[in-house]
């Protein structure tokens, strides 16, 4: 839910490869359902979603300690492959 701009400066940051999606508004975290019972923030769920845009696996249990190996544990488990 955060802006365009303070999403840019987390990317930079952490030198990520893509691009994280922005809803100052909170409509879009309405309306797939993570947007806390007071508005006041989304739920931390991950969306899993293949490259035709079907998605896998939502994660609604997310650990922000051991998120990094249960993403990877996960992507393998549906198959996508290594770089």
């Amino acid at each position: 839910m955060d802006t365009v701009e303070l999403n840019k400066k987390f990317v930079a940051k952490n030198n990520y490869n893509f691009v994280l999606l922005s809803d100052p508004s909170k409509e879009y975290a309405k309306h797939i359902g993570v947007l806390s019972d007071n508005g006041a923030y989304a739920k931390r769920w991950t969306y899993y979603i293949d490259p035709h845009g079907v998605v896998k696996y939502i994660d609604k249990r997310v650990s922000v300690r051991s998120h990094g190996g249960d993403v990877a544990k996960r992507m393998e488990e549906l198959g996508v492959p290594k770089k």
